[in-house]
């Protein structure tokens, strides 16, 4: 069995995805039964008014019998994005002095 005192799971095998502040870790555990299952965590980096800095972290945890419906309708819910809004990023929108203004006069 992969656990740490009978308590806590190790990991079997993990993928990391860096973007930008956000880091995502697609992490393969072990339940006691012996079975595997998926979690996914998002970490997001913010940074004190002091200067310091801490993460929050959301996970999800994905089992074997919900990874058919998972995948599809994560691909289902993609194609719909990209189908409404195409594959191009609006990064304007994330900067500080964003305007709606700004948006209207870029597409014009």
């Amino acid at each position: 069995m992969h656990y740490i005192n009978n308590e806590n799971p190790v990991e079997i095998y993990s993928k990391i995805l860096r973007a930008g502040r956000r880091t995502y870790f697609f992490d393969v555990r072990e339940t006691k039964a012996n079975d595997y299952y998926l979690t996914i965590t998002e970490s997001k980096k913010f940074t004190n008014d002091d200067g310091t800095f801490y993460f929050k972290k959301h996970k999800i945890y994905l089992y074997k019998e919900d990874f058919n419906n998972f995948t599809s309708m994560l691909d289902e819910t993609i194609q719909y994005i990209l189908k409404q809004r195409g594959t191009e990023v609006i990064s304007e929108r994330h900067q500080k002095n964003y305007s709606p203004d700004q948006i209207t006069k870029n597409q014009t």
